[in-house]
């Protein structure tokens, strides 16, 4: 399958590129109304979305493709929180992706974006035993589970949302005995680079700290060995059907971040990290007209 056709694909193991000039939320909601709908932007991703003043929804105003959720496992609650002493019994994942989610899917007819059939990912990070916690979490996607992409006896049935499971690395042990699963896992460079690579179906992303795997910041020019690392990293995943995204890249408005931004699409990567929504769904629509 060619690669442009794997990212629009509705699958997990693809993702698109897209995106209109930027339109102010009640601007967009109103094109919306009248039949004009702005574009998602799928290679966004919300890190940390919880943190926002409107979990989840704020990054959908800003058309993202993917969004960020740390879950811990407190007395049977999956709560969404980046530190435990942050945790807030009302703050649970059902309370603020789930229901939200199941609610907006339904409005528009099966889909997240209205009109846009590609599958929002909910990037799901186990802060808390990663099996028990997986098991919670499983029980829960399976209450919603017309709302999920599914794995059903090795065949993958796109949703309008994948569910992504990273953080923890024991979740994994649970999510491979199962022979129907509403998830799927995040892969790390090691993963890619085994001799016995675990395939699309399991972990349709590749998910890998910048800072640990290139120097480069964006401050002058990209070393050509780190550009030539960066393409092969993403060559490679893309031609086992499976997505790209490196965390702890720069995050300060600047051109420094737009820097390495611009190397990132360019060289394939699927999703770009960032706690900066309107910064991000800016340069993508730049970037998108050039």
């Amino acid at each position: 399958m060619a690669l442009t056709t794997r990212r629009r694909a509705l699958t997990t193991l693809g993702a698109a590129l897209a995106g209109p000039l930027a339109l102010p939320a009640a601007e967009a909601l109103a094109a919306e109304d009248r039949g004009h709908r702005p574009r998602p932007l799928w290679r966004a991703h919300a890190h940390n979305d919880y943190e926002h003043p409107r979990p989840l929804l704020d990054a959908l105003d800003h058309r993202f493709g993917s969004v960020e959720a740390d879950i811990f496992l407190v007395d049977g609650q999956l709560l969404v929180a980046h530190d435990p002493d942050a945790l807030d019994p009302a703050r649970t994942l059902e309370s603020l992706y789930l229901a939200p989610l199941a609610a907006r899917v339904r409005a528009h007819h099966g889909s997240v974006y209205r009109g846009h059939r590609g599958p929002l990912q909910l990037l799901v990070d186990i802060k808390t035993e990663g099996a028990a916690t997986y098991l919670e979490l499983d029980r829960q996607l399976r209450r919603h589970r017309h709302l999920f992409t599914t794995y059903a006896h090795g065949r993958v049935r796109p949703g309008p949302v994948t569910a992504v499971i990273s953080g923890d690395r024991a979740a994994r042990v649970p999510m491979e005995a199962q022979t129907v699963r509403h998830a799927f896992y995040d892969g790390r460079l090691a993963d890619l680079e085994s001799a016995t690579p675990a395939p699309a179906s399991l972990i349709p992303l590749i998910s890998d700290n910048w800072s640990l795997n290139f120097t480069w910041r964006g401050t002058g020019s990209f070393p050509e060995s780190e550009r030539a690392k960066l393409r092969a990293v993403v060559s490679t995943a893309h031609g086992r059907g499976q997505r790209v995204r490196f965390w702890a890249t720069p995050d300060i408005a600047g051109p420094d971040r737009d820097a390495v931004w611009g190397e990132l699409l360019a060289a394939g990567v699927d999703h770009l990290n960032t706690d900066d929504l309107a910064g991000l769904e800016a340069f993508l629509d730049a970037h998108r007209a050039r």
